[in-house]
Order: C-alpha cells, then sequence, then structure tokens
C-alpha cells in the first residue's frame, strides 16, 4: 500500500471517529487546497454527519452573525427591536472555508464558542498555499484530529468508506466505552516525548481512541485504539522527535543485596505485575507517523517565527476606500470618511421607541451622531525582498554559483507571487546596488550573471547599502525584507580598510541599524561549514541564522524561501 493510500485511509478512520461525538472532539483541521480530493473528502463528512445541523462561516463573519444582532427589517417594519440568533448560540457544526484568513479576533471567538461546550465542533478548512498561510494556533489547538492532504493524488483518493449503520451502532456503543487507567498517563507521556505541550492534546487523543474502540465494537480502548488516536491526535502536533529515556544509573557494586521478599510480598507483586500499555509501543507508531522532514520543517518554521515583523507577505494596513471589508465602527460624517448605511441603522434601532417618545415625532427614524457607523477596509502593501549576496573572493571559489542560483529560484517565485525584488552585492572595498526593487525577471537575471566574485568581505557597506534600500523601499509603500547570503566574516570596515576589527565593529553597527527598523529578514550561511561569528551577526540583526552547508541552489532557494513565508 503506498504512503497515499495509507494517508486517504487514515482520513476515512477519522472521518469516522469524528462523526461518533464531533463536539467531544471539537473539530477537524483539514490543510488542502481547493481541489477534488477536499470535495471527495467533504462529500464523505456531508454523508457521515447526516442529520446534524451544518453550517458555513465566512473569514470576515461579523459578531452580529456569530452572537445575533438587530434584525434591522423586523424592527423597523414592527416597530418594536427584533434580535436575531447567532450562529454560535446554536449547537451543531460549523465550517470554516478559507481558515487560514480567520483574524485573530474570529478565532479567539470560536475558540471560546468551543470551550463553552455548547455542543459546537468545527471542520476548519485551511487553504495555505504557503507555510505562513496557515490556521491561527488558539483554534488549532481546539481541534482534536488534524490532516494534510496538500499532496494527496486523486488516484489513491477514492470515496471515503463510510458505513452509516456501522456508525449508528457505534454512537450506541460509545457511552458504554471504558478507559484502562493507564491510558491517560501513557497518552500524557507520548504527548511530552513529542513535544507536544497543549495539555488539550492528551485529552483529545482520549475521545478519539474511545471513539475507535466503539467503532472496533468493543467497549474498552485497547491498544490500537491509542495507536489510532496518537496518529490522528499527537503525531501531527509533534515540536521534536522523541528521545530515548535516560539510562538508570547502574546500582554499586559495594551495595549490600536487598533481602530476599517473602512469600506475602512476593505474592502481591505479581499480583501488580500485569504490564501497563507500553510506551514505547506507542512511541514507534508516533515515529512511523512523523514526516521525513520534520526537523528541516520545525527549523524552518521556527526560524520564520523568530523574525521579527515576519507576516510573509506586506503590512496590513488599514484604509477606508480599497482592500478586504472589515467591521464597521463608530465615528463621525466628513472628508473621505465611508458610512455604512446598514450598521449605522442597526445601531440606531435599539433607541427609536425612547427618541420618539421624547421627541413626540413617530413618522420617521431618529439617527444621531453616536450611531454613525464609517466602513473599514484593510490593504497589503506589496513586500520586498533585498538579497543581500556576498561576492567576495572566498565566496566566488565556494559557493557563490550555487547563490546565483538559488537567486534564480527565489526571484522566479517572488515574480509569480508579484513580489518586488532587489539585489546588493558587496566585494572588494564596497557594495553595489546591482538592482533597485523591481518585478523585472529579465533584467535581475542579466545583472546576476553579470555579477563578478574577488576581493575582500566589506559585510558593513553590503548592510548599509541593504538598509538604505529598504528605507527606500519603505517610503514607497513596500514592505522590506533582507535576505543575506554570505560565507565569510567581514574584514573591510566602511571606509573601505582593510582592518578585521574595525570592520566587525561596522557590521554590527549595520546589523542593530536594521534591527532597529524591525525588519524581517534571514542570515544563510552558505560556506562548506558554519562561520564563526555569523550567528552572532544575526542575532544582532534579529533576525534567523540557518547554517546551510553542502546545500545546491535548489535547497538554498527552499530554506529562504520558508523562512521568508513564515509559519
Amino acid at each position: 500500500m503506498s504512503t497515499g493510500e495509507e494517508r486517504w485511509q487514515r482520513a476515512n478512520l477519522a472521518l469516522a471517529c469524528f462523526a461518533l461525538c464531533p463536539s467531544a472532539m471539537g473539530g477537524i483541521w483539514l490543510r488542502a487546497r481547493v481541489g477534488p480530493v477536499r470535495d471527495r473528502f467533504l462529500a464523505g463528512l456531508d454523508l457521515a454527519l447526516r442529520g446534524h445541523q451544518v453550517r458555513r462561516l465566512h473569514p470576515n463573519i461579523g459578531d452580529d452573525a456569530l452572537f445575533g444582532g438587530v434584525d434591522l427589517a423586523a424592527t423597523l417594519d414592527s416597530g418594536t427591536l427584533t434580535r436575531t440568533r447567532g450562529l454560535l448560540e446554536t449547537p451543531g457544526m460549523l465550517v470554516l472555508p478559507m481558515a487560514e484568513r480567520a483574524k485573530p479576533g474570529l478565532a479567539a471567538r470560536l475558540a471560546g464558542a468551543l470551550d463553552a461546550d455548547r455542543g459546537l465542533s468545527l471542520v476548519a478548512l485551511d487553504e495555505g498555499a504557503s507555510p505562513d498561510e496557515t490556521l491561527a494556533p488558539a483554534l488549532a489547538d481546539r481541534l482534536a484530529i488534524h490532516l494534510d492532504l496538500g499532496d494527496q493524488r486523486l488516484s489513491d483518493a477514492p470515496d471515503l468508506a463510510i458505513d452509516t449503520d456501522a456508525l449508528v451502532e457505534a454512537r450506541r456503543l460509545l457511552p458504554k466505552v471504558t478507559v484502562p487507567d493507564t491510558a491517560v498517563s501513557e497518552l500524557a507521556e507520548v504527548a511530552m516525548r513529542l513535544g507536544v505541550l497543549s495539555l488539550r492534546a492528551p485529552l483529545q487523543a482520549l475521545a478519539v481512541a474511545r471513539a475507535s474502540a466503539a467503532l472496533s465494537g468493543e467497549t474498552e480502548v485497547d491498544e490500537p485504539d491509542l495507536i489510532t488516536a496518537i496518529e490522528l491526535v499527537l503525531a501531527p502536533r509533534a515540536t521534536q522527535f522523541p528521545e530515548a529515556p535516560p539510562e538508570e544509573a547502574e546500582a554499586p557494586e559495594d551495595q549490600p543485596e536487598p533481602e530476599a521478599p517473602d512469600d506475602t510480598a512476593e505474592d502481591e507483586s505479581d499480583e501488580d505485575d500485569t504490564p501497563p500499555l507500553p510506551t514505547e509501543i506507542l512511541l514507534e507508531a508516533a515515529k512511523a507517523m512523523l514526516p521525513p522532514d520534520l526537523l528541516a520543517r520545525l527549523e524552518a518554521g521556527r526560524a520564520a517565527r523568530n523574525a521579527p515583523g515576519a507576516s510573509g507577505s506586506g503590512a496590513s494596513k488599514k484604509g477606508n476606500r480599497r482592500g478586504r471589508p472589515m467591521p464597521s465602527r463608530a465615528g463621525r460624517m466628513g472628508g473621505e470618511a465611508r458610512v455604512d448605511l446598514v450598521s449605522t441603522l442597526r445601531a440606531a434601532a435599539p433607541w427609536q421607541p425612547l427618541r420618539r417618545r421624547a421627541t413626540g415625532i413617530d413618522d420617521r427614524i431618529h439617527v444621531r451622531m453616536s450611531d454613525i457607523r464609517i466602513r473599514q477596509f484593510e490593504e497589503k502593501s506589496d513586500r520586498a525582498i533585498i538579497f543581500v549576496v556576498d561576492a567576495s573572493g572566498s565566496s566566488a571559489l565556494a559557493r557563490l554559483a550555487e547563490t546565483k542560483g538559488a537567486i534564480e529560484l527565489l526571484l522566479a517565485e517572488a515574480y509569480s507571487r508579484r513580489d518586488h525584488v532587489a539585489l546588493v552585492a558587496f566585494r572588494g572595498d564596497g557594495a553595489e546596488v546591482l538592482l533597485p526593487p523591481t518585478r523585472s525577471l529579465v533584467q535581475t537575471k542579466r545583472r546576476l550573471a553579470q555579477l563578478p566574485g574577488g576581493g575582500g568581505t566589506p559585510l558593513a557597506s553590503g548592510l548599509k547599502s541593504a538598509l538604505d534600500l529598504a528605507d527606500l523601499a519603505r517610503s514607497k509603500g513596500l514592505t522590506p525584507s533582507v535576505a543575506l547570503l554570505t560565507d565569510g566574516r567581514a574584514n573591510v570596515d566602511l571606509s573601505g580598510t582593510a582592518d578585521r576589527v574595525k570592520a566587525a565593529e561596522d557590521a554590527t553597527l549595520m546589523a542593530r541599524a536594521l534591527r532597529s527598523r524591525g525588519m524581517p529578514g534571514l542570515v544563510i550561511d552558505t560556506g562548506l561549514r558554519p562561520t564563526r561569528g555569523l550567528d552572532g551577526l544575526a542575532r544582532e540583526m534579529g533576525v534567523p541564522y540557518l547554517p546551510l552547508p553542502r546545500a545546491d541552489a535548489q535547497a538554498v532557494s527552499a530554506a529562504v524561501e520558508t523562512a521568508l513565508d513564515p509559519a
């Protein structure tokens, strides 16, 4: 059986477990782009949850729809305040498409509703194309089952086999399922060894284990059920490879031998010798589920999270003319403000009876300045990636070719995302801006091909040019980020003089200046072995340091792209 077929069967099992008791598991986090594979999974979900109330949310849904608000039409028609029921007030299952676009405020509201135990569950459809486009962690923590079908082939994804009669029988059996006393501690230990810090995860795994037992027709959770729970709940959240437990210290040789226990004690020990479910067996199951590139992904994600201001896209800014609509706010008319008429009338509706009695006028709607609501929009500025490339002699001899190839790959990706790119090269006694922020891929490739190598390493000059270029990009409304690719230590100062001590001091000053701008970025060590001091320079810049010895152009470009598109 191929890996894709195993993943699809696991998705089938996850769906069956979830359908037994959706509210106990919180929900499903499904990461997959829109396509036939996701459609087949959702078709199976509809079949498994037939009879349940399913409602869809929009990532920009407002509080009126979530918690209820004024029914404007009914209020104006009847003359009395009429309220609508919110989606979170009725038990059932919620489906959130484009979950990666949910704002922190919406994620917090949904997480609170799931914690309130109102019989709600959520299926978050994460359609993110890059690691930075993902569901809010606070909301993901409430969802027991995490599935990633992003690279699932359609040939390995036939229609899900949902046996509705078996689900009915399993629902009847589920309340009778018991859990061994050791199960909770086993799951908690496996979670700890996998680096899963959330206390919800073991409880969610326990709920999945009970559902798995009910599906098997059993009334007690057994080892296969715990393995299923670990595969579906704990393994996808792993943040580290489980390490072997520390070996027990050997007993000193001169320690006196313990006295032989009497028969009574021996009998008691035999009675307590019932072996608990071995944690190592469960851990082996979890290890089999860990992705082979877990370390690289964790490293890249950690590096990205450490990047200040990193967002994977341009900076957000509020406006009143264009962009993504946001909830209206209280404000005053005038200038370029655009009044949200419906929201204004909703704000005024509750006060109509009081105002009519106060004014004695019943044939009109009374609107006060405090009722005015102003439209808001959010737009993102374009991003400018400034590549600062070491073209000194040592780099030219070692990795400049791979660096050039990586930059070309990155430029192609940046071009497809309509990012702006810029190129700064430093060599000899100074730095040169080879390319100001542009979207021209052809021009960039030509400049890159003409980039010579040789001379000293004026690192400070390269960083200063990047700083000036970043200020220029920011003044044009762009959001700059800096990717420094080098394999050596600075040996030429800002004045162009060969002085290692002064060059290091100048480079540190420039790095601190970049950090003071709060600029995201990355330091890639392209040397054949990690260069001493570059990690310190990255700390001064406040950006991640990523040594990539023996990496080709493809690997370097993948690392940079992942880090600048943070998780």
